[in-house]
């Protein structure tokens, strides 16, 4: 059976039991939680959240750039109020540089990457700072909203605040 195959069966006992559909829209706690998309970080086992708590924002690195878009939808429309970014040891992230996933892509797709920033990064808690930085510093993120920056260890499943 194909991994997606599994995952429509699971997803089959799933709804059997699902009770949460009426749960509002905005997220009950409002906050926004950006984080890598790691398969090693559950956010709701490692940060206490339940369905409907706070809108999670994951992509590779758990990078601010590219979860502004989903940020500005998530305050403005939505209503959150606070924003943790949440970066982790042992990430892919700092494993290579822009230059090296465009020649891999070249060469293996034949397509050329050359405008894409994958992001990278060479320590994890300078790129929590960035982000938390950027996030700050951004015209779409009002000044009032607070922002914090965290590392989540892979192996002790502990957060560490980054200041």
């Amino acid at each position: 059976m194909a991994v997606i195959d599994e995952l429509i069966e699971a997803n089959s006992q799933y709804a059997k039991k699902f009770d949460k559909g009426g749960l509002a829209m905005p997220p009950r706690r409002k906050v926004a939680v950006v984080t890598c998309m790691d398969a090693r970080i559950v956010p709701s086992r490692a940060l206490g959240l339940e369905e409907g708590d706070a809108h999670v924002i994951r992509n590779a690195g758990g990078r601010a750039k590219d979860a502004l878009r989903s940020l500005i939808v998530s305050q403005r429309l939505l209503g959150t109020r606070e924003v943790a970014v949440i970066h982790h040891t042992d990430c892919g992230m700092l494993t290579f540089k822009n230059e090296d996933l465009r020649a891999q892509v070249k060469r293996e797709l034949n397509a050329d990457a050359g405008g894409i920033d994958f992001l990278p990064f060479s320590d994890v808690e300078r790129s929590v700072r960035d982000d938390v930085a950027a996030l700050r510093d951004s015209p779409f993120i009002p000044k009032d909203i607070p922002v914090r920056g965290f590392v989540y260890d892979v192996r002790s499943g502990r957060l560490t605040e980054v200041r």
